[in-house]
């Protein structure tokens, strides 16, 4: 059970209630995530507005899903990782691109070196080398796009910590378990 009470869409108020109708709009749901941050109009506008601004940016879904997928398994974020299991599948990601990702990996060689440098802030909060921004670099990543990297890590950080602190209620399918292929 969420240890932050999760806001009901048919019992929010004021902006809350609005960004609810926004979100259900969107997603056809209001995930229990954002129903905890709810509790805080101004954070759940602010997630959003932050989220919202990365999905315009130079970086695809699947990028975004991918990155996601390192930084929710690098904090061992259960909640994150069972949402973008399901949101990259639907962004067309393949199981096997998925379970890579949460291994801070890929095939293709630009996405390797998206998801190395993206395991590697979390893994080192940020202290990376020029040898890190190179790989991106000759990958043909930009320093928009590598700026854009940095802020969808942050983005992942604050749910995967919110969810933590949450203990937010699962409501997307069960995330694969990645010690069980090992097994």
């Amino acid at each position: 059970m969420s240890r932050i009470p999760q806001i009901s869409p048919a019992t929010a108020t004021g902006t809350t209630a609005e960004l609810f109708a926004a979100v259900k709009g969107k997603l056809g749901m209001v995930p229990n995530m954002m129903q905890a941050i709810g509790n805080s109009s101004a954070a759940l506008n602010a997630y959003l507005q932050f989220s919202g601004s990365l999905a315009g940016g130079s970086l695809s879904n699947q990028q975004r899903e991918q990155i996601a997928l390192a930084v929710g398994e690098a904090n061992h974020c259960d909640y994150c990782l069972a949402a973008h299991s399901a949101l990259g599948k639907m962004a067309g990601l393949s199981p096997e691109q998925i379970r890579d990702a949460r291994r801070g990996q890929a095939v293709a060689s630009e996405s390797d070196a998206l998801l190395r440098f993206a395991a590697k802030l979390v893994s080192d909060r940020g202290h990376v080398t020029n040898e890190d921004l190179q790989a991106l670099r000759s990958q043909g990543f930009s320093d928009s796009d590598i700026t854009e990297v940095v802020a969808n890590v942050a983005l992942n950080i604050f749910t995967n910590y919110f969810n933590h602190v949450a203990d937010t209620d699962i409501d997307f399918p069960q995330a694969e378990c990645l010690a069980c292929d090992a097994a």
